[in-house]
């Protein structure tokens, strides 16, 4: 039986991670976001040297190897404080994906690769609907189509595209800068690199498919569990940041002569935010535990995770920028930042009613 109880190898990581993050605090987000950077390569280059780009990959390869709890950790600590990095794309989905495929991730673990996952086509999270063609050529395949909402889709330096062959759905690994692909920015309320992604006939040879021809989505499948995971531990990374600053304000703040921490119904309030928070990282342990320890049978915790994660953030940032009165959304002020934040980061890899829905059906609740 797994515990929720943190590794002590975890305590050390969090407060090493938590220690780093803080220090750059969300104003390094503002800085990128008025610079019109994706990230700060600086800040991304230290988190590699330290070995967070590596956390999921193997030892040989030059990774710490310290599994998906670990990497949830890392997620959550850079939530916090709204870190802007390409950590997820890269060192967990791209991480996960190319190494279940037995190919070399040592690019990703020394960071002279990065991530981006081109997978959406529409407004919602449907990879099984993908239409993108995939048409054999030769040797190999040309890729036509456009993905839409790819999360560091103008910085990575590689591109997983899913598209469909005539053997079904396949798993592509691409150079960014091939021949005939563009990516346009899009500018969405998180200020985070986001795309949308181009392909007017790019080749693909048979050495760019990840894992077999028409089994894309089994190539998939682990990478996204990983990337639900560690989304959720940011998404509750966010939600004690949003609190923090929330209940910092009300010990703070006065009106009517007196502290608005001291009315019972903003401490109702604070309280039961705190007891969603709590839930919800009990659920990211455990989707943590699931992927280390029975990856496979990891879906229904991971969609719990995700399920919760977006909720209790959404209510996290309504709470926080409602009990800042009238400072809640000013630029000046971060709390507009976790809002929005949030907003983007419940869509992404599946909203709410996807996870949801999940979670009935693996648990035989889908109506008949």
């Amino acid at each position: 039986m797994t515990t929720l109880t943190p590794t002590e190898d975890e305590v050390m990581l969090r407060d090493a991670a938590r220690g780093f993050c803080n220090a750059a605090g969300v104003a390094n987000l503002r800085a990128c976001r008025d610079a019109g950077k994706p990230y700060d390569n600086a800040l991304w280059a230290e988190m590699v040297a330290m070995g967070w780009a590596g956390v999921l990959v193997s030892e040989d390869e030059g990774g710490s190897d310290m599994g998906f709890a670990a990497a949830n950790v890392l997620a959550e600590e850079m939530g916090r404080s709204l870190i802007a990095s390409p950590f997820l794309s890269t060192a967990v989905i791209a991480a996960t994906a190319l190494r279940r495929a037995g190919r070399s991730t040592a690019a990703i673990a020394d960071g002279t690769a990065t991530y981006a996952l081109a997978l959406d086509e529409t407004r919602k999270f449907a990879p099984e609907a993908t239409a993108m063609e995939a048409r054999a050529s030769g040797n190999g395949f040309v890729v036509t189509g456009s993905k839409t909402f790819v999360a560091d889709g103008t910085s990575a330096s590689r591109v997983l595209v899913l598209a469909r062959a005539e053997a079904g759905l396949t798993l592509f690994d691409v150079d960014a800068e091939r021949a005939g692909l563009s990516r346009d920015r899009l500018g969405l309320v998180d200020s985070r690199d986001h795309a949308t992604l181009r392909f007017h006939g790019v080749d693909a040879t048979g050495d760019d498919v990840v894992g077999e021809v028409g089994g894309g989505l089994a190539a998939l499948a682990p990478a996204l569990r990983a990337g639900q995971a560690a989304l959720s531990a940011e998404l509750l990374g966010l939600s004690a940041g949003a609190f923090a600053m929330t209940t910092a304000y009300l010990k703070a703040r006065k009106q009517f002569g007196r502290l608005i921490g001291s009315f019972q119904a903003l401490q109702h309030r604070a309280a039961h935010l705190f007891c969603e928070i709590e839930v919800t990282a009990s659920a990211i342990a455990n989707a943590g535990r699931m992927l280390d320890h029975d990856p496979e049978n990891a879906d229904l915790a991971v969609s719990l995770a995700k399920a919760r994660a977006s909720e209790t953030a959404g209510l996290a940032v309504r709470e926080g920028v409602q009990m800042h009165g009238g400072i809640g959304m000013t630029d000046e002020y971060d709390m507009g930042f976790y809002m929005k934040r949030a907003r983007v980061g419940a869509e992404w890899l599946g909203d709410y009613g996807y996870h949801a829905a999940r979670v009935a059906d693996l648990r035989g609740k889908t109506a008949a």
